[in-house]
C-alpha cells in the first residue's frame, strides 16, 4: 500500500520510504513523515577556454607593455599633452589585449562577455573592498617574507613621486594605473588565463599559475635583481584576485579591488606619507605594491 494512503497511527514500520511528493527519499517514523530533507543546487561549473587563448593573451599583453615603455621612455623628452601620453600608454599597451580577449569571446566564449568573466552584479560593489582587503594581506605577508629572507625587492614606482620632473608622465600614469590596468588586465588574467589554465589543471594550480605570471608580467628590466622580490610580491596579489574571480564565477569584484589597490597605491607614493618609513615592513607596502 502506498505510504501516502495510510492515515496516521499506522503499523508500517520506521524507515526510509519514496517521498509521496515524488521527490527522493523520506523518513518516516512510524506515525507520520520527518520534514522535507533539504537539497542543495549543485555549484555550477567553472566555465573555461583552450589552452592557446591563455597563451595568446599572455604574449599578446606582455608584448604591447613592453613595447609600450619603450616607446613612452623615448617620447617622453616631446612635452606632449597629457590626453596623448594617456591614448598612447592604454592603446598600445592594452589596445592589442582588448582585441584578442574580443576574439576570444567571439571565437570559443560563444560569444558572451560571462565566459571571458567580464560580468557585474551590484553585489561586486561589497565584494570588491573585501577582496582588495584579501590582497592587501597577501601583500603584507608575502612582502615581510620577502624581507626577511633579504630577497631583492625593487619598485616600478620609484620616480613617480617627483611631480616637478615628467608631470605629464605621472599623470598619465595614474590614470592608466587607476582606469585602464584594472580593466584590461583582470580580463586577461582573471578571465581569459585562468578559465584557460582551468581547461588543463585543477583550480589551485590555476589560480597560483596565473598568480605567478600576473606578478612576472610586472617585471621591469631597469630594476634589475629587484624585481625578484617585486614579482613575488604581486604573485601573491595575483593569486588573492584569482580565488576571487574563481569563487565568484566573474571579474566584477576583481577589477574593484585592482581599482582601489592602483589608485591607493598611487596616492601613498604620490603624497609620500611612507617616506619617513625606515622599516622594511613599510617599506614593503610602499615599494612592492603597484599593478600596472
Amino acid at each position: 500500500m502506498p505510504m501516502s494512503t495510510l492515515p496516521p497511527p499506522t503499523t508500517a514500520p520506521a524507515g526510509w520510504y519514496p517521498d509521496p511528493t515524488g521527490s527522493g527519499q523520506r523518513y518516516f517514523d512510524g506515525r507520520t513523515w520527518a520534514p522535507p530533507t533539504p537539497t542543495f543546487a549543485e555549484r555550477i561549473p567553472h566555465p573555461e577556454l583552450p589552452m592557446r587563448a591563455a597563451v595568446g593573451a599572455l604574449v599578446i599583453l606582455t608584448t604591447s607593455l613592453l613595447v609600450g615603455k619603450a616607446l613612452i621612455d623615448v617620447l617622453i623628452d616631446l612635452d606632449w599633452p597629457v590626453l596623448v601620453y594617456v591614448g598612447l600608454l592604454a592603446s598600445i599597451g592594452y589596445g592589442p589585449s582588448m582585441v584578442w580577449c574580443w576574439y576570444v569571446r567571439r571565437r570559443w566564449g560563444e560569444g558572451r562577455s560571462l565566459n571571458i568573466g567580464w560580468a557585474f552584479r551590484w553585489s561586486d560593489l561589497g565584494w570588491g573592498p573585501l577582496a582588495w582587503l584579501g590582497a592587501i594581506g597577501t601583500q603584507i605577508a608575502v612582502a615581510t617574507l620577502v624581507l626577511l629572507l633579504d630577497v631583492p625587492l625593487s619598485s616600478n614606482v620609484e620616480g613617480v613621486s617627483e611631480l616637478d620632473v615628467d608631470r605629464a608622465y605621472v599623470v598619465a600614469t595614474v590614470i592608466t594605473a587607476v582606469v585602464a590596468a584594472p580593466i584590461v588586465e583582470e580580463v586577461v588574467f582573471r578571465g581569459v588565463v585562468l578559465r584557460g589554465f582551468l581547461s588543463r589543471f585543477g583550480p589551485v594550480i590555476a589560480i597560483a599559475l596565473q598568480g605567478v605570471l600576473f606578478g612576472i608580467a610586472h617585471v621591469d628590466p631597469v630594476r634589475g635583481v629587484g624585481n625578484i622580490g617585486l614579482a613575488v610580491v604581486l604573485s601573491g596579489v595575483g593569486v588573492a584576485l584569482g580565488v576571487t574571480a574563481y569563487l565568484l564565477r566573474r571579474i566584477g569584484a576583481a577589477v574593484i579591488a585592482h581599482a582601489i589597490f592602483n589608485g591607493v597605491v598611487m596616492l601613498i607614493v604620490l603624497t609620500g606619507v611612507l617616506d619617513d618609513i625606515d622599516n622594511g615592513f613599510g617599506a614593503a607596502i610602499g615599494l612592492a605594491a603597484r599593478l600596472v
